[in-house]
C-alpha cells in the first residue's frame, strides 16, 4: 500500500518510539558497542523514512527495521580491519546473519534488551549519566525531551548522553546480563535509575509543574519490562509494585489548576484501582528490600477507604524497617511523620527536632514543612507559620512555593490539625 509522505512519516517515528530499544539491542549484540548501535538504528529510521513514502508501510514495520539496522551492523563488522577478532567474539560466519550462540549456563540469561539495560545502567557511569543513557537508549525519548523532563539544558544532556557512550566503550563494559555472582550488585543499578526516573516524574523538583507524568509513565514501563525479563528477582517485583501504587494516585494528586491536594483531602474515588490491584499483585512475588518495603508502605495508604482508615502503626513500623536496610534521614522524616500520626505530632516533633539538629537536611525543604505541620497541629500557628515560610523559600518547584506559603498565611495558634503527605517515594540515599 502507497502511503502519502506525511502518514509514512509518522508511522516510522511511531514505529521507531516502540521499537528502538529492541533494535538498539539487538544490533548492540553484533557490534558490542551501543554508541554505534544507537547509529545504526537511526540509520535504519532514515532509511525508512526515505523508502516507506515510496514503497508502503511493510506488514511487520518493526522486523523491517531490525532486519535493516543488523544488515548495516553486518556489513559494517565486514569493514573492520580488525574483523577476525570481532567475528571470534560474536561467534558467528560472515555468511550467516542469524544471531550469535545463546548462552547455556543456568546463570545466563538470554535476552538483548535486558542486556542493554544493564549496560545503559553500568556503575562505570555517574547516576546522571545512567539515567539519561537509560531513557535515551530505552525510553527512546530524544534529546530534547530529556533535558525538558529533568530542567536541564539541552546542550548539558546531549553532552552527558556522549560521554556515557564513549566512557562504556573506553572501559570495554561487556554486552552481557552478569553472572549470578554480580548480578545482585548490578540489578540495585538498574532499579535506582529507573526508581530515580520516577521519583523526579512523581514530585519534581524544580519548575512549574508538581508531576511529571511522562517521566513516571516510562518509569514504570522500564519496571514491567525488568520484571518481565527477571521474574525471579523480588526487588524487581517490590519496585514494580511501588510504582504501580504511586501511581495510582495521580489523578487525585493535583487539583483543577495543578495545585498540590494533600494526601487527606485527596478523593480516594479517583484512585485507579487497577494500578492498585497489579501492585498489590506483584508485591506478594516481592522480597524484604528496600523497595519491597515502600511498597508495603503504599499498599497501606491503597488499602485505607478513608485517610481516617489508614494504618499509621503499620506504617511507622514498615519506615523502622527500612530506616534499618537503608539509613538516611529522610526516610527517617517520613518515619516521624508516621509516627506523628500514630502517636501523635508531639512524639513525631521529638523526632523532627532531632533531624533538625543535623546537617544532612538544613537545606531540605520538607524538614520545616513536616515541622510547620507538627507545629500547626499542636496549636503552635506562629511557629508553624515561619516553617512553612522557610520551607517556600528552599523549594524549587513553583507548585509546591504556592501551597506552602499558603499553608504558611492561614497558620493561627488553634489551627485545625492537618497531616502532610508522606512523600514516598523519596531516595533513601543521602543527598
Amino acid at each position: 500500500m502507497v502511503v502519502t509522505s506525511a502518514s509514512a512519516t509518522e508511522t516510522v517515528e511511531a514505529v521507531f518510539r516502540i521499537e528502538s530499544a529492541r533494535i538498539i539491542a539487538g544490533v548492540a549484540r553484533v557490534v558490542r558497542d551501543v554508541g554505534i548501535a544507537e547509529e545504526l538504528a537511526q540509520d535504519a529510521l532514515v532509511a525508512a523514512l526515505e523508502q516507506w513514502p515510496e514503497s508502503g508501510v511493510p506488514e511487520k514495520p518493526g522486523a523491517w527495521l531490525m532486519a535493516t539496522a543488523r544488515h548495516r551492523a553486518i556489513d559494517l563488522v565486514r569493514r573492520k580491519e580488525t574483523y577476525a577478532r570481532k567475528l571470534a567474539e560474536v561467534g558467528r560466519a560472515l555468511e550467516d546473519v542469524a544471531p550469535p550462540p545463546e548462552p547455556t549456563g543456568e546463570d545466563d540469561i538470554d535476552d538483548d534488551l535486558l542486556r542493554l539495560i544493564f549496560t545503559a545502567c553500568h556503575p562505570v557511569l555517574s547516576t546522571e549519566a545512567r539515567v539519561a543513557l537509560t531513557l535515551r537508549l530505552l525510553g527512546g525519548l530524544t534529546t530534547e525531551e530529556i533535558a525538558r523532563a529533568f530542567l536541564a539544558p539541552e546542550p548539558t544532556v546531549a553532552q552527558r548522553i556522549v560521554r556515557a557512550k564513549r566512557t562504556l566503550a573506553k572501559a570495554g563494559v561487556p554486552f552481557e546480563v552478569p553472572g549470578a555472582a554480580d548480578r545482585a550488585a548490578r540489578v540495585s543499578s538498574v532499579l535506582e535509575v529507573i526508581y530515580l526516573v520516577f521519583n523526579e516524574g512523581y514530585s519534581a523538583t524544580a519548575g512549574d509543574d508538581l508531576v511529571r507524568p511522562a517521566l513516571c509513565a516510562e518509569a514504570v514501563r522500564l519496571a514491567r519490562v525488568l520484571a518481565g525479563l527477571m521474574p525471579e528477582e523480588p526487588e524487581v517485583h517490590g519496585l514494580a509494585a511501588l510504582l504501580d501504587l504511586q501511581s495510582s494516585r495521580f489523578a487525585a494528586r493535583t487539583g483543577p489548576d495543578g495545585e498540590p491536594v494533600l494526601l487527606a483531602d485527596q478523593d480516594r474515588r479517583e484512585w485507579d484501582r487497577a494500578l492498585i490491584l497489579r501492585g498489590v499483585e506483584s508485591l506478594r512475588r516481592a522480597g524484604h528490600g528496600p523497595y519491597s518495603v515502600q511498597a508495603a508502605i503504599a499498599a497501606c495508604h491503597a488499602r485505607a477507604v478513608r485517610y481516617e482508615d489508614t494504618d499509621w502503626k503499620a506504617i511507622a513500623a514498615l519506615y523502622g524497617r527500612l530506616a534499618a536496610l537503608t539509613p538516611s534521614p529522610v526516610v527517617e522524616l517520613n518515619r516521624a511523620v508516621a509516627v506523628s500520626m500514630a502517636e501523635g505530632p508531639a512524639a513525631g516533633l521529638r523526632l523532627v527536632d532531632a533531624l533538625a539538629e543535623g546537617p544532612a537536611l538544613k537545606d531540605y525543604h520538607l524538614l520545616p514543612s513536616v515541622r510547620g505541620d507538627l507545629l500547626e497541629r499542636l496549636g503552635r500557628g506562629h511557629e508553624a507559620r515561619a516553617e512553612f515560610e522557610r520551607a517556600a523559600s528552599l523549594t524549587r518547584n513553583a507548585r509546591e512555593r504556592g501551597l506552602l506559603l499558603e499553608r504558611a498565611a492561614r497558620s493561627a495558634p488553634a489551627a485545625e490539625p492537618r497531616a502532610v503527605e508522606p512523600r514516598a517515594p523519596e531516595s533513601p540515599a543521602p543527598e
